[in-house]
């Protein structure tokens, strides 16, 4: 494992010296829980500021961490470009022929080129192939395109739907949901969104707030009729005719009318609905980035669709449990026009919504543009982290400075500004300063080589391309099963009447397909169906298994009633059944088994069924024994496995915090030994130079006095003689104590790197310990308590069954899945 594959850390480039212009080989890594507090990305065109926000989000999905990434530009699919193979014929799709000419190259050397690029830029930054690879398994990638067939269409059907009921047990939720509903409604008709003045706006959020209220969702058509006629006679105090006379209303809903008559607004309606657990992840629990691709749309449909979107992604942040893991990220490429200073479009108030409250459920938002001074820097001072790139005019550099002086105050950090805006002054491509109010101090650093090819913005056509080539193959593993062709038997020979039952047999009747032809002939064949209840109950684990789940069970009768005619029976879904209160007249009837015309035979299989039940049916659930965790009755294994990976998260950043506070004292005092005994070694190393040059000088003194003949020789220079060789003995003592300061030193920083390995020992164990792909998932049944099992009663069953010219029968009733 590289040493940027920590535990929660994302590579995001290496570091820089403000009075250098180069790159240190000291690694960046960002510890992903940063993002919870936010961030934000500011750049002029050119600075690189596409390239991070692709870093961060490639680096989140390596993480496990699934994005919502709005993309109004079309660069953010780039993200879908990562080729393994490194082969120029994988990057050849993608070459522009007005790109390869202005290189000077064919189509084909410019993809070499590229091809040898890439594979060199990765190799610079200490990443190849296998982490590429890496990124694929990691998550999967898709592109959305509202409005439009080109990627993945989204419905926003739902745009309408009734909140859950923790937004609708929010008052001020519930009220900053219905106003921007309606705004982002009104943006789209051209109507100005005003919640105070426009009547529109007002005559829309009463509709939305009776309807929510009672838990009822709306369609635009149903939308339109409640328009012309409200649930209400008034507005506040006054008569809704005075406010919103009757004729006006007609207006309104002719404008709904003409949007949803519209031919553009049919793509709307088209494709999978607006979800954000499903635009999350996949159905098996695999996290997914979210490319929401509105480049081609208008700017009121733009703002539409992304009030919606942030009003949905509210809704599933409150249902969510708190955490203090980063457990999603919300990236939008640019957002100018959507958190401006002054003005409130529908988006805004959401948004602002998001940056206060989505720390608590784990939702981080990183914004990026390039037009520092159209932002809410308020707003923005909610972000912990910015990234800042070149800035185009010094207007810029000073909203900036603001908005990160707002976000330091905020954390109660020291805010140098002088030094952040000299730094800022001299940055280059591809290099930003990172103020981080986590941090102690802003980092300069250059961002790595990103794992994704960088083309620039994809157009409708190459995003077709794209999708498609992404989804054949997981619509091959993933399509549905054929329908069967109906299950054929022998007919009887002749259909009879409606056979005579005691009354107190209750007799129930399927209803025929509206597929089936008047002139078809139908035959109603006899059949059991019991209603009940099970109550499950786990004492002997911790699953805390306590569920009572209602049933319906239907077993088909032959001639005669098996002994065991449950054992063959089918569980139904509550809707799966479509009854009516009388047969079809025009329709015959088999034969009722003898034992079926018996009152007292059906409680005997009502016995029977209550002896099935406790000896074959089960709760089936799932255990994950590495975190001792259970599904729960009604998650699916894809629903548990996100919620697995949520617990890993947390656990790996509990560890992890638990980790450092253990070894950070240790660590930082053997650096502080080290520091000391470095010091010691330059105090006797400048010692044993003035030792050394005492010597010198008083050895000298002696040999010139000798040499010069002076009287004073005898006495004089003997004492000299015996200062040099004093002098000479100190300068030995102090060159020996400067090795052994020396070997003090070596001593210590050998114990420095054994705590180091055996921290990032402890760490690696901890990283695999909790490797969401490495859990294990273990089937764990619980029986129901016999005492408890109740059925309401067994019901004869008449089933139609169409007959054939060729005297076998087919289902006659509606197979639903």
């Amino acid at each position: 494992m590289h040493d940027y594959e920590k535990l929660g850390a994302f590579y995001l480039g290496r570091t820089r010296q403000p009075d250098r212009d180069e790159t240190s080989a000291d690694l960046l890594l960002y510890d992903s829980k940063d993002l919870t507090t936010h961030a934000v990305i500011v750049g002029m065109t050119g600075s690189g500021k596409t390239g991070l926000g692709i870093t961060l989000l490639e680096e989140a999905a390596i993480d496990g961490i699934p994005a919502l990434i709005i993309d109004p530009k079309g660069d953010m699919g780039n993200l879908l470009l990562s080729f393994p193979d490194l082969k120029p014929a994988s990057f050849r799709p993608w070459i522009e022929q007005d790109e390869a000419t202005r290189a000077g190259m064919t189509p084909d050397e410019y993809a070499r080129d590229v091809a040898d690029r890439w594979k060199q830029g990765l190799a610079g930054w200490d990443q190849g192939p296998e982490r590429i690879k890496r990124l694929r398994a990691a998550a999967d990638m898709a592109i959305y395109t509202p409005g439009s067939d080109a990627g993945r269409p989204i419905s926003v059907l739902r745009s309408l739907d009734a909140p859950p009921a923790a937004v609708r047990d929010n008052l001020d939720a519930f009220r900053e949901r219905i106003s921007s509903a309606v705004s982002g409604l009104l943006t789209l008709l051209d109507i100005e969104p005003d919640p105070i003045r426009s009547r529109d706006h007002i005559l829309l959020s009463n509709i939305l707030d009776h309807a929510w209220r009672e838990g009822r969702s709306l369609t635009i058509a149903e939308l339109i009729h409640e328009v012309q006629s409200p649930p209400f006679s008034t507005i506040g105090i006054m008569d809704l005719e005075t406010i919103f006379p009757a004729k006006d209303r007609t207006g309104l809903a002719m404008t709904l009318n003409n949007l949803l008559a519209s031919p553009g607004f049919a793509a709307w309606m088209q494709g999978e609905p607006l979800n954000i657990q499903n635009l999350l992840y996949t159905p098996d629990g695999r996290p997914r980035l979210a490319v929401l691709s509105i480049a081609h749309l208008g700017d009121r449909e733009r703002m539409f669709f992304v009030t919606l979107l942030l009003n949905e992604l509210l809704s599933w942040m409150r249902a969510q449990p708190g955490t203090s893991s980063l457990r999603a990220l919300l990236y939008m490429d640019e957002v100018f026009g959507y958190l401006p200073p002054t003005a409130n479009p529908p988006s805004k108030t959401p948004m602002l919504t998001l940056l206060k409250q989505a720390r608590a459920f784990g939702l981080g938002l990183v914004l990026s543009t390039q037009n520092p001074v159209d932002l809410d820097y308020k707003a923005l001072s909610n972000a912990g982290t910015w990234f800042l790139g070149r800035l185009q005019t010094e207007r810029d550099k000073q909203r900036v400075l603001d908005g990160l002086e707002g976000a330091s105050a905020s954390a109660g950090v020291t805010f140098d500004r002088q030094e952040i805006e000299r730094t800022l002054s001299g940055l280059g491509s591809r290099v930003f300063l990172m103020n981080n109010v986590h941090e102690d101090a802003p980092v300069l650093f250059e961002t790595r080589w990103v794992l994704s090819y960088l083309r620039g913005p994809l157009t409708r056509e190459q995003i077709r391309r794209l999708t498609g080539d992404r989804d054949q193959p997981a619509a091959a593993a993933t399509a549905a099963p054929a329908q069967p062709a109906a299950e054929q038997v022998p007919a009887e020979k002749a259909g009879g009447s409606r056979p005579l039952l005691p009354d107190e047999i209750d007799q129930r009747f399927e209803a025929i397909s509206r597929s089936v032809p008047r002139s078809a002939k139908v035959v109603y064949r006899p059949a059991l169906l019991a209603k009940g209840k099970l109550h499950f109950v786990d004492l002997k684990s911790k699953s805390a298994c306590d569920v009572w789940q209602e049933f319906t069970r239907l077993a088909d009768v032959r001639d005669d009633l098996d002994e065991d005619v449950w054992d063959e029976s089918a569980l139904l879904a509550p809707d799966q059944l479509e009854l009516v209160d009388e047969p079809d007249a025009a329709a015959s009837f088999a034969d009722v088994p003898p034992e079926l015309s018996r009152p007292r035979e059906y409680a005997g299989c009502r016995n029977d069924l209550k002896d099935y039940l406790y000896r074959e049916v089960t709760l089936d659930l799932t255990y994950c024994p590495g975190l001792k965790l259970y599904s729960q009755p009604e998650e699916t294994e894809g629903e548990f496995r996100i919620r697995l990976t949520q617990e890993a998260r947390e656990q790996r950043d509990l560890l992890k915090e638990k980790l450092t506070r253990k070894y950070a004292p240790k660590l930082e005092r053997l650096q502080e030994r080290i520091r000391k005994a470095e010091q010691r070694v330059d105090v006797e190393r400048s010692q044993a130079n003035s030792a050394t040059l005492s010597a010198v000088i008083s050895f000298g003194s002696s040999l010139l006095g000798a040499l010069t003949g002076r009287k004073t020789f005898s006495r004089t220079n003997v004492s000299r003689a015996a200062t040099s060789a004093r002098s000479a003995s100190r300068a030995a003592q102090q060159r020996g104590d400067i090795s052994r300061a020396r070997a003090n030193v070596e001593a210590l920083q050998q114990e420095l790197d054994d705590l180091d390995a055996e921290f990032k020992e402890e760490l690696e164990e901890t990283h695999a310990r909790f490797e969401p792909d490495d859990l294990k998932l273990e089937p764990h049944s619980v029986r129901p308590r016999k005492s408890d099992i109740t059925i309401d009663g067994v019901s004869l069953l008449w089933r139609p069954w169409r007959v054939r010219d060729d005297g076998t029968v087919e289902p006659a009733w509606t197979v639903r899945d």
